[in-house]
């Protein structure tokens, strides 16, 4: 029997982010995962190969192309493939569209996130950007924070008008700092690779989400933010010297490792006190994609 080759309308019609994200803590509970990325670079564009192995649940080869010029030629600027293999003897269990498993995983590994370190009353979200994962995020969040209303704000803003017009009840804002501000959970999905979110708008209470950053050269948000912040993130391994985000204050001095107070493999150290400004550095590694990987086989063959 061939491997399924499981589309995106397939799978989508048989998810749940609460479900995702419960699934991506008991993949923490297995033995820690062995991964390996490999990075190419032409200029601006990129090459992304993650890998992941982990005893029990399989293995998982997935290859992202970053070319930051296609919407320029009508196309995404994010593409590539996905695969599932046994861990067992192996072989091929499944192709997964490759554009499903980045939204939910994306969005699920910043959700379980929030549902340990976001205040459980916070009634406030914005999210940073107006791109496809802005997009997911409003879906993930609202997932788990029904009552909030979710706020974009976008450097161009007919783009998080156009964003906003696709989720009734989303607002645009058009001052940033104030936004900031106001909201209780501020998640930041942007690609321009420098600061936009400053540290010196946080309040006490906030919890920050950061995403988009993936390369050596790239952050979201300055030095005063990690500072004033209690930083969490998903995998120590592919954050802390992988990514500018934590590579660029670590090596400035401007932070230490154990700054970084847990990942998910410490997942009961998601905690927060009323006053604190929680942040958490989602940097979206191989293992998380193998875990996603394995829950979207799963629920696509319960439903057949």
């Amino acid at each position: 029997m061939s491997a399924p080759v499981i589309s995106f309308e397939e799978g989508e019609n048989v998810l749940d982010w609460i479900a995702l994200t419960d699934a991506l803590a008991a993949g923490h509970d297995l033995p820690k995962a062995e991964v390996a990325d490999t990075f190419l670079y032409r200029g601006k564009d990129t090459l992304l190969t993650r890998s992941a192995w982990i005893d029990g649940l399989g293995l998982a080869i997935k290859a992202a192309s970053i070319f930051p010029g296609n919407p320029d030629r009508g196309l995404g600027t994010v593409n590539g493939m996905m695969s599932l293999l046994s861990d067992t003897d192996g072989t091929l269990e499944a192709m997964i569209d490759f554009h499903l498993v980045t939204k939910w995983k994306t969005a699920a590994d910043s959700l379980l996130a929030a549902r340990r370190l976001a205040r459980p009353d916070s009634r406030d979200i914005l999210v940073i950007g107006a791109g496809t994962v802005a997009a997911s995020l409003i879906e993930a969040y609202g997932a788990a924070f029904p009552d909030a209303t979710i706020t974009l704000w976008n450097r161009t803003t007919a783009k998080a008008e156009d964003l906003a017009a696709q989720y009734p009840g989303t607002r645009v804002a058009t001052d940033l700092p104030d936004a900031v501000t106001q909201s209780d959970i501020v998640a930041c999905a942007t690609s321009g690779g420098v600061p936009v979110l400053k540290g010196d708008w946080l309040r006490p209470g906030q919890h920050v989400d950061l995403i988009g950053a993936y390369r050596p050269d790239m952050r979201e948000t300055d030095d005063t933010a990690l500072q004033r912040a209690r930083i969490f993130a998903d995998s120590r391994d592919t954050t802390l010297h992988h990514i500018g985000e934590f590579a660029i204050p670590l090596k400035d001095g401007a932070i230490t490792e154990d700054d970084i107070l847990a990942d998910y493999y410490d997942l009961g150290a998601f905690a927060r006190q009323p006053d604190d400004i929680t942040l958490f550095k989602n940097g979206g590694g191989a293992h998380l994609d193998l875990m996603t990987a394995r829950h979207i086989l799963s629920a696509w063959s319960a439903s057949q």
